[in-house]
């Protein structure tokens, strides 16, 4: 019995060690792995107004977000939340990420060229 329990043990850590999340926990998001990949997609959402990357059409009234610094992003977003920002459909959307989805959106659009 007592080796049927230690040999459940060893592969439940196992499991656990080799899952996506164990992995994306120890590797940056530069180096890729499935939290650059789960940051990409957030940024997607993005597009529809902000483009590609965060690079609007030359001449839109949208703002481009890529090279933008990092801490600007995260204050416009909690200004978006909190109402403090003028109305615009970004206080619906500000509303929908957590503080860790945008704090890794706005270093993703950081590292972004202009």
């Amino acid at each position: 019995m007592k080796i049927k329990t230690l040999a459940g043990l060893t592969m439940s850590w196992a499991c656990l060690a080799l899952s996506p999340q164990a992995q994306a926990q120890d590797k940056p998001q530069s180096a890729g792995g499935p939290q650059a990949l789960y940051t990409q997609s957030l940024a997607a959402s993005c597009a529809n107004c902000h483009g590609t990357n965060g690079k609007v059409v030359e001449g839109s009234s949208v703002t481009s977000l890529a090279g933008l610094d990092k801490n600007y992003i995260v204050a416009q977003m909690a200004a978006f939340k909190t109402g403090t920002r003028p109305a615009t459909v970004m206080h619906q959307i500000s509303k929908g990420f957590s503080d860790a989805q945008i704090a890794s959106l706005a270093a993703y659009f950081a590292a972004q060229k202009k």
